[in-house]
């Protein structure tokens, strides 16, 4: 017996409907068998994560604040995959716009406000978008595969960013922690009144609308989409491609560099190890969640921020392990991955036609 996977020639048009709610009540339903093996009454685990979460207006916040570098990360992740470019390293570039951004703010801590944040928003994207340029030209010069030196540009990039909070931005009145001098008030991000939210949310809100718009309103958005296909189709469609490697890669940085920048200024006030928290990866799993979709990760980031939100007060509340949150992540993305494959493949099984006959001869 052999069994077939065979595409179908038009995916399951309820499929996509059923995938994302499947993947998250089985994945629910596997963090409850978790808890209940160590221990915990299951139940009472899921109020207290959705309570973390959505809860209450402490916990939406704290999920919006989450879901801006999320989003960020995941926008240029996805800017990227479209064209089967495979950049794993936002959370390098994530670390670079965060650099970036704090050289901007400790050169010029006087600059009044208005000159202070544009000069904050260009030397933090343009960190993120020149590291993953780095990436881009190993492909496209020496064909390097992507996927290899993105991921191992994150360590670069990271531990870059750890040589400066523990050298030469040190805070000599920080009792030997490691993070740089708090930013002057004129480079922090304004606030809504009576709340923590912040020009980061704008930020996401301009950013999702322009790369939907480039994508699908213009000539260049189409080429990446169609130099997704791969070099030869391009070449054959007279596109080059190696400047679209090049631009959306340039695109994926930029994005992931704002990002960085929006949690170091917005969140701590000044650049700290404790800013990587491994939104970079994250943001892989909320792109292949919304399918690409600019507007549906959006959704899917508030999600995931949701989770890591809830995972916390879940910590709290019953002491479970911070890892909890991170195999509910990976759980989610593979539930998600299988539905896709059903809805886009159908099976059959087939006897072995030999063995078939030689059972028939005895």
């Amino acid at each position: 017996m052999r069994l077939y996977a065979i595409r179908r020639q038009e995916p399951l048009k309820w499929g996509s409907c059923l995938v994302f709610p499947a993947a998250l009540a089985f994945s629910l339903a596997f963090c409850c068998l978790l808890l209940a093996i160590q221990g915990k009454p299951p139940l009472t685990g899921l109020a207290s994560l959705f309570a973390g979460a959505f809860g209450s207006h402490h916990a939406l916040q704290d999920t919006l604040l989450k879901a801006v570098p999320i989003f960020l990360c995941a926008l240029g992740v996805a800017v990227a995959f479209r064209m089967q470019i495979w950049n794993i390293g936002a959370e390098g570039q994530y670390a670079l716009g965060a650099v970036g951004a704090t050289w901007a703010a400790l050169a010029f801590p006087d600059a009044p406000r208005p000159v202070l944040i544009p000069l904050m928003l260009l030397s933090g994207g343009l960190a993120g978008g020149m590291w993953a340029l780095i990436p881009a030209l190993l492909k496209v010069r020496l064909r390097v595969n992507e996927i290899i030196s993105t991921l191992m540009l994150n360590y670069i990039g990271i531990n870059f960013l750890d040589w400066l909070v523990y050298g030469a931005w040190k805070d000599p009145a920080s009792f030997g922690f490691p993070m740089t001098a708090r930013f002057s008030p004129s480079a922090l991000f304004p606030r809504l009144p009576g709340t923590r939210l912040h020009l980061g949310l704008a930020l996401c809100a301009l950013a999702g609308v322009a790369v939907w718009l480039w994508l699908s309103r213009t000539r260049l958005g189409y080429e990446v989409k169609a130099a997704g296909s791969g070099p030869r189709a391009s070449v054959y469609a007279r596109m080059d491609y190696g400047f679209l490697v090049c631009l959306v890669m340039a695109v994926c940085g930029v994005l992931a560099g704002t990002a960085g920048l929006t949690e170091t200024v917005a969140s701590a006030g000044r650049l700290q190890p404790s800013i990587m928290a491994g939104y970079g990866y994250t943001a892989i799993v909320v792109a292949w969640l919304a399918r690409l979709n600019p507007l549906s990760i959006a959704v899917a980031a508030f999600l995931l921020a949701g989770l890591r939100v809830g995972v916390e007060n879940l910590q709290l509340s019953l002491q479970v392990p911070a890892a909890f949150g991170g195999i509910l992540e990976g759980c989610i993305l593979l539930s998600v991955l299988a539905g896709q494959f059903v809805t886009g493949f159908r099976f059959r099984v087939e006897r072995d036609e030999g063995r078939a006959e030689t059972e028939g001869a005895a």
